[in-house]
């Protein structure tokens, strides 16, 4: 896997490593209240340029300004839900999307990175600051969340692979429903194994449900279950801490004042 490449700043007066810049200068300084820094033989000065995250004037070198942080109220004692992300920010509904900040990365000590992402379409703008439930990304699956659960053995198995339809002996209920992920899990010795995925439910009826197939297809005696969408499914990060990770790509002048989040003791 290919290494990315940052620029790190040493200071004095902290003793430590403050700041990842995703330039390669030459060399860098701070002269008469300028950043100064030089790139194949040519200087530049910082803070500068009308297109912000675009360094030495190349046209499309484009690297997203970010921040990394960490939210731990009461540390150690309880375990937390977080439901919420909010931000305050100098965006505007009118910069249409161009200049808003989007949370690339969220992960706890216990989802270990499932609590996902927010793609910033998703943030809604509300008493001055900009709103959202916190969202598990698309396509994660965890067996033991409710919104997973078992349809039975199935009895019979036909049709093509866009339109496969799979019956049950008894009715499947009312919790399954068309947009749900299908998994296949086959018994041995009355053990399932670990499921995988068949393809997304397209239609359904009292005993069957049809299913375009994009992976493994389903065979007489497979052990059925199905899983809601991640994304709509979503309830919170549960853990100690959450970190999470904020990235705007905007070539216009972005200020980030503040982020927060809803937080609740996480009762089992």
């Amino acid at each position: 896997m290919a290494c990315q490449s940052y620029t790190l700043t040493y200071s004095e007066d902290s003793k430590g490593w403050p700041s990842f810049y995703s330039y390669l200068p030459d060399y860098m300084i701070g002269m008469n209240s300028f950043f100064y820094s030089f790139n194949e033989g040519n200087l530049y000065r910082h803070n500068t340029n009308e297109n912000r995250n675009e360094y030495y004037n190349v046209p499309g070198n484009l690297n997203p300004s970010t921040i990394t942080s960490v939210f731990n109220p009461r540390p150690t004692l309880d375990i937390k839900l977080f439901k919420t992300l909010s931000y305050e920010s100098n965006t505007t509904v009118a910069d249409n999307n161009q200049a808003r900040w989007a949370c690339t990365t969220l992960l706890t000590d216990l989802n270990d990175g499932s609590p996902g992402s927010m793609l910033e379409t998703y943030f809604e703008l509300k008493e001055g600051e900009w709103f959202s439930f916190i969202r598990t990304n698309d396509g994660t699956v965890n067996w033991q969340q409710r919104s997973a659960n078992g349809l039975g053995v199935c009895t019979n198995v036909s049709g093509a692979a866009a339109n496969t339809v799979i019956q049950f002996p008894t009715p499947i209920g009312s919790i399954v429903n068309i947009g749900d992920s299908l998994f296949t899990s086959t018994l041995t010795a009355g053990v399932a194994t670990t499921p995988v995925l068949s393809g997304l439910i397209i239609a359904k009826t009292t005993n069957s449900v049809t299913v375009n197939v994009t992976g493994v297809a389903p065979v007489i005696g497979n052990y059925i279950v199905f899983i809601k969408n991640a994304v709509a499914e979503s309830h919170g990060a549960r853990g100690y801490y959450l970190e999470f990770k904020l990235e705007n790509d905007s070539t216009s002048p972005v200020e980030l004042f503040s982020v927060g989040s809803s937080v609740m003791k996480s009762y089992p």
